[in-house]
């Protein structure tokens, strides 16, 4: 009677000789690879052989990033779903009011407003952003929206009228508010995202509400550098 390795072997052998990797011979038999190295040094493959080992090389790698790529992008997914509960959580722990309301515009303002405007103004290629910024100005300092006004920056091949209607569907105003397109001469030739829609820039005239926000705002962050340990 032979022995199991010997019918192993001759397994191992007529695979390899069929252009089977190592690692796939290994899997299928459980035969250690250091093993199969030595059954398999006097075994000279041909040249089809070497490219069905190298096809199958290069399928195997293509089957691993595919299934890296999956493993990844599920990893993102649930940090970004730990994210959103812990920003969950933390809104949970804030009672809002018109208080925090303009720490947020403020804040938003100093990163985002215009700062040499004779009036209080924003751009933005976000309509979340632009629409925070609207409504903050609504419930804070009454600002109608018949007297916010929109300016849009866009590409040369980019349709005035087409972003002009995107950009009112965003923010919910009509298209009398759009006084403007500002076309960038600059990018003549070339071609523009689909997904890019533009910049906006909301503005509602009152000074007064520009100089409140920046002055709050760096007054909170001076506030808060001051109380460094």
């Amino acid at each position: 009677m032979r022995p199991q390795w010997y019918e192993l072997k001759i397994k191992a052998l007529k695979f390899r000789k069929s252009g089977i990797s190592i690692v796939k011979i290994e899997s299928l038999l459980g035969i250690r690879r250091s093993t199969l190295s030595g059954w398999f040094k006097a075994i000279q493959l041909t040249g089809k052989q070497k490219e069905r080992l190298l096809a199958n090389k290069f399928k195997g790698l293509a089957k691993a990033r595919k299934r890296a790529v999956v493993w990844h992008n599920a990893q993102k997914t649930a940090r970004l779903l730990e994210a959103e509960e812990q920003a969950k959580s933390t809104l949970k722990s804030l009672k809002i009011n018109k208080g925090y309301l303009d720490l947020a515009l403020a804040m938003l303002y100093l990163g985002e407003g215009m700062k040499t405007s004779t009036g209080t103004a924003m751009g933005n290629s976000d309509p979340l952003i632009l629409n925070f910024f609207i409504r903050g100005l609504q419930i804070n300092y009454g600002v109608p929206l018949s007297k916010i006004k929109c300016i849009l920056h866009i590409r040369a091949d980019q349709d005035p009228l087409m972003l002009k209607k995107f950009w009112a569907k965003q923010l919910t105003l009509p298209l009398s508010n759009f006084t403007s397109v500002s076309i960038d001469k600059r990018t003549t030739g070339s071609t523009s995202y689909p997904s890019y829609k533009g910049v906006c820039v909301v503005s509602c005239g009152h000074s007064s509400i520009q100089r409140k926000l920046i002055s709050l705002s760096r007054l909170f962050c001076q506030q808060i550098i001051s109380e460094r340990g």
